[in-house]
């Protein structure tokens, strides 16, 4: 008989066997070398108390072996109709009914605590297409009810990037973006911007396309920023942020890569501009400017990896330019009970 256990995420071991399901699920279905959360990135993410945000972990046991692990995040702020989730089941236990088992079991869960809209996600080749069709993830949330509610595409840049073209782009951007100043940093948002940096780290989800995704708009906390800042630290992570500055000495524009110190690789986290700046190349500009940085500071990255809406033809002609190259898609599903 399936057991559904919520993991301690003060237990080491208890985490390693859920992780390490995880893991090898999202390898068996993405490739050997697929870039996945590590280990400890996840204990730590685990392990934060926060506010906005309760995160669970699970375990699936059949006759005391451990077949599945399974994911679940309740937003505490906004977003309060919603819940995220996650099952990955292990790769020699698949076909036998364990994952149906164990997504109802979460789906329960999420309803016991109030919860009406899912989201989950799932992953496959580029050269799949924009449906999925046909591969097992997109297949399984199709069965149990989950609609493609927007469909992004993953690109990876290779570094280091060739210096003349980067200073060909920055020529073109400055041209146009003269009438502001751009500010970067490794590490903690400095005081003085880290109120507009918050402001655009909560539009970053409503702001760009969201598809059929049901999502309300975010509250600005810089509370919430420095939690997460933290957070980083415990996970050996550092974070790379630049900011574009008007002549009132406003954000209107930010980006952050994130570097993962366990697997090497940079991670094109948040990008957005205001609207009321928009048509002065800042998106390049900021791009580029933390580019740079991320070179000098951090030379043995060797990949920096984004996902954007797939009809975001816009931030995808910027990443294009830049020399990102698509590598894999991904759906944000989504079910309503």
């Amino acid at each position: 008989m399936l057991q559904l256990s919520q993991v301690d995420p003060f237990d080491d071991t208890a985490v390693d066997l859920w992780w390490e399901i995880y893991a090898a699920a999202e390898r068996a279905d993405r490739g050997a070398h697929t870039a996945v959360w590590t280990r400890d990135e996840s204990r730590h993410e685990l392990r934060q108390q926060t506010d906005t945000v309760e995160r669970r972990a699970y375990l699936a046991l059949f006759d005391g072996e451990v077949v599945a692990s399974a994911r679940l995040a309740l937003p505490l702020r906004d977003n309060l109709r919603t819940a995220s989730l996650g099952v990955h089941v292990a790769p020699q236990r698949r076909r036998r009914g364990t994952g149906t088992a164990v997504l109802s079991a979460i789906e329960a869960a999420a309803r016991d605590a109030g919860r009406s809209i899912l989201k989950s996600s799932a992953s496959w080749p580029y050269a799949a297409g924009d449906d999925g069709a046909g591969i097992p993830g997109r297949e399984f949330a199709r069965r149990h009810g989950y609609t493609l509610a927007l469909g992004d595409v993953q690109s990876r840049l290779r570094l280091p990037i060739d210096a003349d073209l980067l200073d060909g782009l920055e020529a073109e951007a400055a041209a146009r973006s003269a009438a502001y100043r751009l500010r970067s940093w490794i590490g903690s948002a400095p005081s003085d911007v880290v109120h507009g940096w918050a402001e655009l780290d909560a539009a970053v989800e409503t702001e760009a396309p969201v598809g059929d995704l049901d999502i309300e708009p975010s509250a600005v906390d810089v509370a919430e920023i420095r939690a997460n800042e933290a957070l980083l630290a415990q996970q050996n992570r550092r974070s790379y942020g630049t900011v574009a500055l008007d002549a009132e000495g406003r954000v209107v524009a930010h980006t952050q890569l994130v570097v993962s110190g366990d697997d090497g690789n940079a991670y094109q986290w948040g990008t957005l501009v205001r609207s009321e700046a928009r048509g002065h190349r800042l998106g390049m500009s900021v791009k580029i400017a933390n580019l740079r940085m991320l070179q000098e500071y951090a030379s043995d990255v060797r990949s920096v990896y984004t996902y954007n809406a797939g009809v975001n033809r816009h931030m995808l002609d910027i990443n294009r330019r830049l020399g990102f190259a698509p590598s894999e898609r991904m759906g944000e599903f989504q079910k309503k009970l």
